[in-house]
């Protein structure tokens, strides 16, 4: 799978929305085997396309210690572009108005208010795994 690095004007690289189901560790819901953590930039994202999903499209982040979080690609202010935001600690800024959305949890960092959705993601034996469901 080539992939392009992520620059600060650059558009994050699709990743196929079909990977390979396997089940999570707790033996619920299944997660999709993506791609390998080194195909995402460190401070970078990819995006999950989905183009006949109501809700849109997955943005995948890395952060600079390696950890991977998964939120719907789009800022709960103006709907902006979250995979194309900067990432900083365990937050990206969205790109069109500047608002932070923890990772972690999807919210919005006051007094900013709202709520990215969030997805299950890990990464497990250099391999990155996201629970779409």
């Amino acid at each position: 799978m080539k992939m392009e690095a992520l620059g600060r004007a650059a558009h994050p690289s699709p990743l196929p929305a079909s990977g390979e189901r396997v089940p999570d560790k707790a033996g619920e819901g299944s997660m999709r085997m993506l791609c390998a953590l080194t195909d995402i930039p460190v401070l970078g994202a990819r995006v999950i396309e989905r183009p006949h999903h109501p809700d849109g499209n997955v943005a995948v982040f890395r952060t600079a210690d390696d950890r991977v979080f998964a939120v719907l690609d789009r800022c709960p202010h103006k709907g902006g572009p979250l995979s194309q935001g900067i990432v900083f600690g365990d937050r990206v800024a969205c790109p069109l108005h500047n608002w932070s959305i923890e990772l972690a949890t999807g919210e919005a960092v006051a007094p900013d208010v709202g709520c990215a959705r969030r997805f299950s993601a890990e990464v497990e034996g250099g391999i990155v795994y996201v629970d779409l469901s």
